[in-house]
């Protein structure tokens, strides 16, 4: 619980837990709803279709049964957007208006990897201004500040987006940092300079090309992404991955455009920066785009965060179309609604606006997409021959097998239905159709759609035990589970197992949550589950803390359960001494050594007289 000059104060954590209602937090990503002392909703970490997320009000808690992540409202935050402990503490406070002590949020000696990660940051800095500079008041800058004009760039948005410009010369930014003190080594590694094959010096990795700084989810400039000005290849070169920067977790404009994403809900997805910038210009605030075509599993997982829905708006030509399928597939994979926008005569979004103007751009394609079904029956239609019968047939099945995956009974009666009507099938027959496909698919398919975690399947619920309940843990582990969850409430009780038990618990993470209770109670706290979960601040403790306080059958806490369970956990410590023991007799035997186990049979003599005493397994 450090920051910059000592420790997190105790009371601006607890200010911050007071400040941040955990409902409200979750609710502007969650949707969630009522269910006995829960509120549940989907996960926003994982991918899932039956909601396994869980929020407890009164203990100020998540915790999700498919992927495990649980913890306090400070830990979701941390979870959601990437932040470390301090950083959230300091974020929130700052949103609540909770004043900090000078210089919180920053560790008070930073590892040689963070002092790192702050030289390529102010780096980067740097170099943004340094192109920028070049573009904008330099003869270096003059073509392709030109170029930007032409393109319909104006110099409010080549402000706004920081673009720059990398001239041919390959030493100029080079020695612009070098001049600085800035280890050329590190900007290496960062991505910003490369060496020369014969160990001479270092040379500009960008040359020659239209800079686009890219940022991270809190704006700081970690990267470039490099459009050539003349022919040659590639037309875009972004920086490589780096201590910053991993182009499967960074979208381009993210920063920008999150806000315009959690208040509309929805996120429009691009090919390219221009594409980004254009749109921006013409009122599209919550538009964002990947490095190039490497569109990942990981961007849909954090578009998901923040948005309800997705709009592909990919160039119109066939890669753009082939591109955005895929993406939208990846959405729908992910259990979030997607739409397609389809842009005429093979435009892309930046020359469809130059052509038909920003508003025809919004209010016809960004605000009139068509579904992802619908654009995937559009794209099929290339792959056939519509003119000649065979073709149109052809199409007709292919487009039934599609129809006949979806869920939703409505679905596929109004998409059938349109195939009805355009290619003069009987409905009747197309239904028959469908219906054998999903018949044949129902009997091939296995128990579940989600094997690795069949139990989170929505067409598997007979497998799946009710949200908010856990498949029974050992019995060991459920024992110790149920001292923690007694203990977690009442601070006698955790007296009382801190004299009897001490940190006698068999798994490992029970006796360092106990250690915590005891060191908790000791600075004269009272049982409040959330200020513990403050004490934690480590995942996968807190974890294991939020799964017991999840536990929904717990016996009271009586003096005679406590003595039981007690004295079951010492039961079982013993038992283990004692085969432990009993192992090591056998090897003092064969290696010859009587005495010692004559000596280790008197230690196991006195193990099973403690074992004969009357504990009482509790029930």
């Amino acid at each position: 619980m450090w920051m910059a000059g000592g420790r997190i104060p105790e009371d601006v954590i607890q200010a911050v837990l007071r400040a941040h209602d955990i409902v409200e937090t979750v609710g502007r990503t969650v949707h969630l709803t009522k269910s006995g002392k829960y509120l549940k909703g989907l996960c926003p970490f994982h991918s899932e279709k039956t909601p396994s997320f869980t929020v407890t009000p009164e203990k100020g808690i998540f915790h999700c049964y498919g992927c495990g992540k649980s913890g306090s409202v400070i830990r979701f935050r941390m979870e959601l957007e990437g932040y470390s402990f301090p950083e959230a503490v300091r974020i929130m406070a700052e949103e609540a208006g909770i004043p900090l002590p000078r210089g919180a949020g920053v560790p008070e000696e930073p590892t040689a990897a963070q002092l790192e990660r702050q030289k390529l940051i102010e780096a980067h800095e740097y170099a943004a201004k340094f192109y920028h500079y070049l573009l904008q008041n330099t003869e270096h800058g003059r073509e392709a500040k030109a170029y930007l004009k032409r393109r319909g760039m104006s110099d409010k948005l080549i402000d706004q987006f920081m673009i720059g410009y990398a001239p041919e010369r390959g030493d100029l930014l080079t020695g612009f940092l070098d001049k600085r003190g800035y280890d050329l080594r590190l900007m290496e590694k960062g991505g910003l300079v490369a060496s020369r094959s014969d160990g001479t010096g270092f040379f500009d990795r960008f040359r020659g090309r239209i800079m686009f700084p890219i940022r991270d989810r809190e704006g700081r400039m970690i990267a470039f992404a490099g459009r050539i000005l003349h022919d040659g290849q590639p037309k875009y070169l972004n920086s490589p991955d780096s201590l910053l920067f991993n182009k499967s977790r960074v979208l381009y404009n993210f920063h920008e455009a999150r806000p315009e994403i959690r208040k509309s809900g929805r996120v429009v997805l691009f090919e390219g920066y221009m594409d980004v910038i254009r749109a921006w210009d013409a009122g599209v605030r919550n538009g964002v785009a990947s490095m190039g075509t490497s569109f990942t599993e990981e961007h849909v997982a954090m578009l998901r965060r923040v948005a309800d829905e997705a709009v592909i708006c990919y160039d119109g030509d066939d890669a753009g179309q082939a591109a955005a399928l895929k993406s939208a597939a990846m959405f729908e994979n992910a259990g979030m609604p997607v739409k397609v926008v389809l842009l005429p005569g093979g435009l892309d979004p930046d020359e469809y606006i130059g052509k038909y103007g920003p508003e025809s751009f919004v209010r016809d394609m960004v605000n009139q997409p068509v579904s992802a079904v619908k654009f995937k029956l559009i794209f099929l239609r290339k792959n056939h021959k519509l003119l000649e019968d065979e073709g149109r047939k052809d199409y007709v099945l292919e487009a039934v097998r599609m129809i006949a995956g979806l869920d939703s009974p409505a679905e596929r009666e109004f998409y059938l239905k349109e195939l009805s009507r355009e290619f003069e099938f009987p409905l009747e027959t197309l239904k028959q159709e469908c219906f054998e496909i999903r018949a044949a698919a129902q009997k091939n398919r296995p128990a579940g759609d989600k094997l690795g975690n069949r139990w989170n399947n929505g067409r598997n619920e007979t497998a799946r035990p009710p949200v908010g309940r856990m498949p029974e843990p050992p019995g060991r582990h459920h024992i110790e589970r149920t001292l923690l969850y007694w203990m977690m409430h009442d601070a006698e009780a955790a007296e009382y197992v801190h004299d009897k038990l001490g940190d006698a618990f068999q798994v490992e993470d029970h006796a360092a949550i106990a250690a915590y209770l005891y060191a908790y109670y000791a600075q004269g706290h009272e049982p409040d589950v959330t200020r513990f979960f403050s004490t934690l601040q480590d995942e996968r403790l807190e974890r294991t803390a939020a799964s017991i306080l999840s536990m929904e059958t717990v016996p009271p806490c009586t003096s005679d359960n406590l003595d039981a369970f007690v004295e079951e956990v010492l039961k079982r410590q013993r038992l283990t001494a004692l085969k432990e023991r009993v192992e090591e007799r056998i090897r003092a035997e064969r290696a010859g050594d009587a005495l010692r186990a004559a000596q280790i049979a008197i230690e196991i003599n006195t193990l099973e007289r403690q074992l004969r005493g009357k504990a009482t397994r509790p029930s």
